[in-house]
């Protein structure tokens, strides 16, 4: 394995970890809101998490790649990753 290809999963990695705090946050946030408020959150969060899943998925492909293999497998994984930052984006704008 290569260095680069080390640290870019280890970002990822991380990437993952700060998205579940948000997450959990979220939930803090849906527990203490109205009815209305609360169906709304918990839809968002349940769409966080499938979007997070995916990305999730195609890490555990990227690191049980080959490295011949792994440049196209980042391609699809850096979609996945564009896709679950563009949603928080979203969320966090909704939820301020």
């Amino acid at each position: 394995m290569t260095d680069k290809r080390k640290v870019y999963e280890e970002k990822l990695d991380a990437q993952l970890a700060e998205w579940n705090a948000q997450i959990a946050l979220y939930k803090a946030r849906a527990d203490k809101a109205k009815a209305d408020v609360k169906i709304d959150y918990y839809k968002t969060i349940d769409t966080l998490q499938r979007k997070q899943d995916d990305a999730r998925t195609k890490l555990h492909e990227l690191k049980a790649s080959g490295d011949e293999a792994w440049e196209d497998l980042k391609t699809g994984a850096e979609k996945a990753w564009s896709e679950v930052k563009s949603a928080f984006h979203d969320a966090t704008a909704r939820f301020k």
